[in-house]
């Protein structure tokens, strides 16, 4: 064997190496990707879009809420709204409130805006105080319980235990008491 065959075959068993790392990087990766979707996937509309029709929107909301058997959040508020991106990132960054939404809520974000005030959707609803402003609801699409979100509030964040008491108290296993509404 002479030098230029010991290279080439040298060549060849790199890339071969090469092509299995990446292979098995795409292998982890795609299951990878269930996991991060699931992180996420109790936002239904995880976003405030002024185009968009919230009453569509929670009847694919309420199909997927009776399926996994899951209470619907109604996020009321805007891109405007200070308090409703802070709500966003506490619920991600705080792991037990995000740990009950995962397994027993779905979020669906509803824009009330100056473009946008969702009248007619919100029409439905009791009237808004202050945003953002959670609506529950069951499966069905019952209302079970309005909720000021200031009531969650602590300092210039949000409470965990106070965030936490309410998520126990509308998961779906609690959703036949209407003592709140």
């Amino acid at each position: 064997m002479n030098l230029n065959s010991i290279a080439r075959a040298v060549f060849l068993l790199v890339c071969c190496l090469a092509s299995v790392g990446v292979a098995q990087t795409e292998a982890e990766n795609a299951n990878a990707e269930p996991e991060t979707q699931t992180e996420k996937s109790f936002y239904t509309v995880d976003h405030y879009d002024s185009e968009a029709d919230p009453a569509e929107q929670l009847v694919a909301t309420l199909k997927r809420a009776k399926a996994e058997n899951k209470t619907v959040l109604l996020q009321v508020g805007g891109d405007w709204c200070g308090w409703c991106k802070l709500m966003t990132n506490f619920i991600a960054e705080t792991d037990l409130v995000s740990g009950l939404m995962k397994e027993h809520f779905l979020i669906q974000k509803v824009t009330y805006d100056s473009e946008n005030s969702n009248e007619e959707f919100l029409g439905d609803y009791p009237k808004i105080s202050g945003y953002p402003h959670i609506f529950v609801l069951n499966a069905d699409g019952k209302m079970l319980h309005s909720q000021n979100t200031e009531e969650l509030e602590e300092g210039k964040g949000y409470s965990e235990e106070a965030f936490t008491e309410f998520l126990n108290k509308w998961k779906p296993s609690d959703e036949t008491s209407d003592d709140d509404e």
